[in-house]
């Protein structure tokens, strides 16, 4: 089968690229930037931009499926515009692209931030909770759920197509890394963070996001959407678990959230500038302090979405980071 997966060279795009290729699957990786691990593994590399209808249309042609994973994720606001542009005007062009191509099916990989978690207040949230529409939201939280509206339109218009919504994702391969299960994990399991901040979110491995968003492309249902959540645990409980995988203490201090909250304005320019991952920002503050509980029942019944403990994706992944040479084996200095 011919597969389409953009966002090829990002986190979850190359787990899922992988996992494709080792079922045999011709794999056609679509991304700005070329996805190296992928395309040593057999995909083939299509440079496109998905908000440039014709680029992306001649990659799409003859191809079954296609798993939309390109966003920009952002802790620092829309980017000028960047962030709007790709995960809303992006998914539209791409959406389109694959109704007049013939793809047969269309997976788009979008986030629980597409519901508004705050207005959640502790309750469960599921599928038919509200959407993060409200202006005073993070600016990724809006794209993602105007991205979904986007890609509605035109499932209305023929295209079949079905949404999966991860919580926060972590978990090997995590080649970039990535902000959360690469940079903030591997800064503890370094001893290079000298303190944590409050709150926290919920967890979920990136082997298993894509074995849900696998499942969506074989048996989901049509213009239907499928939450899928790992394990709550704020950021300190993280760190516990990190330590006991490390066999060696990591911090454990905890910021007060209005410390937290003071500097995160004049972290966010410096964030910008540096893409460094561990000042806190006012958005990141915000999804911490949502600390949502993320109802996946629909993705257990419907897409046989079972996540594995929590401490087992660290557990891998602090293995990942010592064979790529990131971290040192335990009981060495790191």
């Amino acid at each position: 089968m011919t597969i389409v997966v953009t966002g090829a060279a990002g986190y979850v795009g190359t787990n899922l690229c992988l996992a494709l290729l080792s079922d045999g699957h011709e794999v056609r990786a679509v991304d700005l930037r070329e996805p190296v691990r992928a395309v040593r593994h057999g995909a083939r590399w299509v440079r496109a931009d998905i908000r440039e209808a014709a680029a992306i249309g001649p990659a799409l042609q003859g191809c079954e499926i296609v798993y939309h994973l390109a966003a920009v994720i952002s802790i620092v606001g829309g980017l000028r515009g960047l962030v709007h542009s790709v995960n809303v005007d992006g998914v539209r062009i791409l959406a389109q692209a694959a109704l007049d191509r013939g793809v047969r099916r269309f997976v788009h990989c979008s986030s629980v931030h597409a519901f508004d978690l705050a207005a959640a207040a502790g309750r469960p949230v599921d599928e038919s909770a509200p959407r993060a529409l409200r202006p005073q939201l993070p600016a990724y939280d809006r794209s993602k759920a105007a991205g979904e509206v986007e890609l509605r339109r035109v499932v209305d218009r023929g295209l079949d197509a079905v949404v999966v919504n991860p919580s926060g994702i972590i978990g090997p391969v995590d080649d970039s890394p990535s902000r959360m299960g690469g940079a903030v994990l591997l800064a503890l399991w370094r001893r290079r963070t000298p303190a944590l901040v409050p709150g926290g979110f919920d967890w979920v491995d990136v082997r298993d996001v894509v074995h849900a968003l696998r499942a969506a492309g074989a048996r989901g249902h049509t213009g239907e959407n499928y939450l899928v959540p790992g394990h709550r645990a704020s950021l300190a409980e993280l760190a516990q678990l990190a330590a006991a995988v490390r066999g060696s203490p990591v911090t454990h201090r905890v910021a007060p959230s209005g410390l937290a909250r003071a500097v995160a304005p004049v972290a966010e320019p410096l964030v910008r500038w540096t893409g460094w991952p561990l000042l806190p920002t006012r958005e990141s503050l915000h999804a911490l302090d949502t600390f949502p509980i993320v109802d996946g029942a629909k993705a257990r019944r419907e897409l046989g979405h079972e996540p594995r403990p929590l401490r087992q994706t660290l557990t891998d992944l602090h293995a990942s980071f010592v064979a790529t040479g990131r971290l040192r084996p335990p009981g060495s200095v790191q």
